[in-house]
Formats: C-alpha cells, sequence, structure tokens
C-alpha cells in the first residue's frame, strides 16, 4: 500500500511554526508511545533544532510497557528530556512544570539579570495529527481551551494558551512530512489513526496489522477473538469477520465491517498494550 497525505494547511502549519519559533522558549513535541519513531516528524528536528526541547511518549497507557522503557532511554541518548506520558491522566501533569522549569533554567537566569521578572515561559506544542496535544493542553490549563477528537486534522490553526502566570503554551495543527521514505511509516500511522480513515482501504491495513500481532504478540488475536492464527492475514481477515458476525445481506463475509472492527479495537487497547516498532537497531 502506498501512503500520500501533505495537504495544503500543513504547509501553511510549517510556514508559522517558522515564523513564530523566536518566540518560544522550548519545544515540546508529542509522539506516539506505540509507534515513537514513526509518529516523530523529521521536519520538527530541523525546526527546532535550536530550542531546548521535551519529548512526551504520549499515551503511554496504550503501549507495550517494556518497549516504552526502551524508547524513553533511546531519546534521552540523543539529548532529549523525555517523559513517558498520558495526557489523559491528570496527575501526571505534576510532571511537566517542573521539567520546564528546569530546561528554561538559563532563560530564567537572562530574564532576571536583565531585571525581566515575571514573564511567563513560552512552549510550543508540536506533534503529528492525532497524537493528544489539544487534549495535553487542556489537562495543563486545568480546562477545555482547545479542540480535541479522535481523529486527524481537528486543530485547524495556531492558539496561545496561558497555562498559568509562570507557562504560556502555543498550540500549532498536527503536521506529518511531505513524503514517507519508508511506506511501513505510513502503514504505523494509519494504524494509530493519524491518517484520515477515508483515505485507507481497510482491508489492506487490517491484514498488514494481523500479520504483525501474529509475529510479534502471539495469541493476543486470539486471545481477544479467538481467531486461528495459524491462517494467514486473509483467511485471517475472514475469520474474524465469521467470528464476529460482520455479514452482508446472503450471509457474505464484510470484510470492510470486519477491519474496521479490528482497528478499532486495536486503538482502544482492547486487544491489549501494543507497541509496533522498537529501537532496535537504530542510531
Amino acid at each position: 500500500m502506498h501512503f500520500q497525505w501533505y495537504p495544503g494547511h500543513m504547509t501553511k502549519a510549517v510556514r508559522t511554526i517558522q515564523s513564530d519559533l523566536k518566540l518560544i522558549d522550548v519545544v515540546i513535541e508529542l509522539v506516539d508511545a506505540r509507534i515513537p519513531y514513526s509518529s516523530k516528524n523529521p521536519d520538527i528536528d530541523t525546526l527546532a533544532q535550536n530550542k531546548p526541547r521535551i519529548l512526551l511518549l504520549n499515551k503511554c497507557d496504550l503501549a507495550d510497557p517494556a518497549q516504552t522503557k526502551k524508547w524513553v532511554s533511546h531519546y534521552e541518548e540523543k539529548g532529549f528530556h523525555v517523559l513517558s506520558y498520558d495526557a489523559k491522566n491528570k496527575q501526571m501533569k505534576k510532571q511537566i512544570d517542573p521539567l520546564i522549569q528546569e530546561v528554561c533554567k538559563d532563560k530564567i537566569l537572562r530574564d532576571r539579570k536583565r531585571g525581566i521578572l515575571n514573564r511567563p515561559a513560552r512552549g510550543l506544542v508540536v506533534g503529528i495529527p492525532n497524537v493528544g496535544k489539544s487534549t495535553f493542553i487542556n489537562q495543563m490549563a486545568g480546562k477545555s481551551v482547545t479542540k480535541t477528537g479522535n481523529r486527524p486534522g481537528v486543530t485547524k490553526g495556531k492558539q496561545w494558551i496561558r497555562i498559568h502566570k509562570q507557562l504560556e503554551f502555543l498550540d500549532t495543527p498536527g503536521i506529518l512530512w511531505p513524503k514517507f521514505e519508508d511506506q511501513n511509516v505510513g502503514l504505523r500511522l494509519a494504524w494509530i489513526g493519524s491518517i484520515k480513515d477515508d483515505l485507507l482501504t481497510y482491508t489492506d491495513v487490517a491484514m498488514d496489522l494481523i500479520t504483525y500481532l501474529k509475529e510479534e504478540y502471539p495469541g493476543s488475536l486470539k486471545g481477544f477473538y479467538g481467531l486461528d492464527e495459524s491462517l494467514d492475514e486473509v483467511k485471517g481477515l475472514e475469520d474474524l469477520a465469521r467470528i464476529r458476525g460482520c455479514l452482508k445481506k446472503g450471509n457474505e463475509l464484510d470484510l470492510d465491517r470486519a477491519a474496521r472492527l479490528l482497528l478499532d479495537d486495536f486503538r482502544g487497547k482492547r486487544i491489549g498494550a501494543i507497541t509496533l516498532e522498537t529501537c532496535d537497531g537504530l542510531k
């Protein structure tokens, strides 16, 4: 399957980020803990290379904890300040303020030397579509200040949000990069819902997910669905359709419906806490 999605509003978002960086003290990037490499936009590394960086492995509750621990170490070795994070867990926001103050301490000291005592630290919140930026900001603000939704493309324009008197966030639309050199990256983004579902062929995406789960998390499909994991991906999807009663008129198997069900169950953690890529071999 070939993945390519780069709407015009993303080009505009990149240009906006470039112009706003001069106002920013720290860049807070969210990636999806299930795909910490594939959900990390390489363009952000280029744009923010001269700024302090915090990396949040968000949705860690959906990911394999053992793999998340390895990913945290991987990115710490690259010089990021890293947290395994769940933006829906209100208790976790207590970790953010101290970290931002630590990362911005040089800026705070410079301000004090200039006699500036009360200027809030400014954080730019970035990430790909559907990674949880708006949920994170709402959690930090303690109220709903940005739109959220379990689909890409909800945030349309930039928003300044005052978290408290010492901290402000700039929210930006989720952006992908113009071209996936590795189509497996596009596939993983499709699995977690960061590419609009109406651009996908559900059955192909679901069959690839069946193959991955059988190889990397054997027993997960059998345990949740009672699926025969000895079947190939085509027969596996057909088996799933039969098990879950996904039928059209005349008792014909509805593979599209079965594929949607599988993706919904995966994204909702009903199949288990699963990570879709490892950091083994990455530099």
